[in-house]
């Protein structure tokens, strides 16, 4: 199962994107997509940083939409229900 999520997660292309408007901006999208597939790839944009960094947004992000954080690599984070 881990090895299928790890294939799932490399090959799943980004399809929500976090810019200035912050993650309360993608909380619902973020969870329709996760009832229509099992990975969801969402990219942070410099401008949704500001001064937190990838890991705490995409934790804070996994909280509101109520996700489960399966990775966080460079600015990309890979979420699974």
């Amino acid at each position: 199962m881990m090895a299928d999520l790890a294939t799932k997660a490399h090959e799943a292309d980004v399809t929500v994107w976090v810019g200035k408007a912050g993650i309360g901006a993608v909380v619902d999208e973020l969870s329709d997509q996760l009832q229509e597939r099992d990975v969801v790839k969402v990219k942070f944009l410099r401008s949704s940083r500001g001064g937190t960094d990838t890991d705490e947004l995409a934790a804070e992000l996994a909280t509101e939409a109520n996700a489960d954080l399966y990775e966080t690599r460079g600015n990309t984070a890979v979420y699974t229900r």
